[in-house]
């Protein structure tokens, strides 16, 4: 089971703006700042979830890695489109339009952008139609 992943990114506040509208599109925020003097590479992080939950982090100081590929799980397929439009209009760059993908299963519905520093951050919905 899941608890959280973090990632490394190469510009806090950018990153901060583009995470806050696509995640914010799915229904979660930052919840959870960390000073440099509390972590481990003496950078900042952030923490995203709902609720109390911190599923998600970003922190700076730490150099980002390539091929980086994160699915968050959604709903409806409404929030797949809104996490889409959301990440695109934030800075964000295409890597695959909200739709089928019958080749992953019969009703995986998802879409794929590239974060600030080029991850692969992906909704993905299972419902029908």
């Amino acid at each position: 089971m899941l608890d959280h992943i973090g990632i490394a990114v190469s510009d806090l506040a950018k990153s901060r703006t583009f995470y806050d509208a696509a995640l914010g599109a799915i229904g979660m925020s930052m919840n959870m700042e960390v000073g440099p003097e509390l972590t481990q590479s003496k950078g900042t992080a952030l923490g995203y979830g709902r609720g109390e939950d911190k599923i998600f982090w970003i922190a700076d100081n730490e150099r980002p890695g390539e091929g980086t590929h994160i699915a968050l799980k959604v709903e409806t397929r409404a929030q797949v489109d809104a996490f889409h439009a959301a990440a695109l209009n934030a800075g964000g760059r295409d890597n695959g339009a909200p739709g089928l993908r019958p080749h992953y299963g019969p009703n995986y519905y998802a879409a794929f952008v590239f974060d600030p520093d080029g991850a692969n951050i992906e909704a993905v919905c299972y419902a029908e139609g």
